[in-house]
């Protein structure tokens, strides 16, 4: 028969077995989590303009001075010349824009919410019968047959 203090002995043994087991390798101070210096990027240097009342007109979908240009950057490292692109896809400008282009548009809509807002407070109150109710346009459009992706079918 085996007494109570072989049992616990053996016990403890198969816990301490057990527990090396399952355990990973442990290393002293190891860090799970910290920054990764592989995805650091360096940007270019920050350049101070020589007049801050001449500055350029900002372009939509531009670029950064100090955005990183691989590319581009090899070009000229290869003695090539980068060809200038301004950001914006023209296709698309062509296409919104084959009606004709009012330059003044902002200034027309600008005065034409002033209007719209006077004397109804709020833009809220001012543009309320205009707000799309999108579970009655999803029901419509379920009655038409319309199927609707975005939308979980009931």
């Amino acid at each position: 028969m085996v007494s109570n203090v072989s049992r616990t002995a053996l016990c403890l043994l198969a816990l301490t077995a057990l527990v090396a087991c399952s355990q990973k390798e442990r290393v002293p101070n190891r860090v799970k989590t910290g920054p990764d210096e592989f995805s650091i990027l360096t940007t270019k240097p920050l350049q101070e303009p020589d007049n801050y009342n001449d500055l350029p007109a900002p372009t939509l979908g531009g670029t950064n001075l100090t955005d990183q240009t691989p590319n581009a950057d090899a070009i000229v490292a290869l003695g090539g010349r980068v060809p200038s692109a301004t950001g914006v896809d023209g296709g698309i400008v062509s296409y919104a824009s084959r009606y004709g282009v009012d330059d003044n548009i902002r200034a027309e809509l600008h005065d034409a919410d002033e209007g719209r807002r006077k004397g109804r407070g709020s833009y809220e109150r001012a543009y309320k019968r205009f707000a799309l109710d999108a579970y009655a346009e999803w029901e419509r459009l379920r009655a038409l047959g319309v199927s609707v992706p975005s939308a979980p079918e009931q």
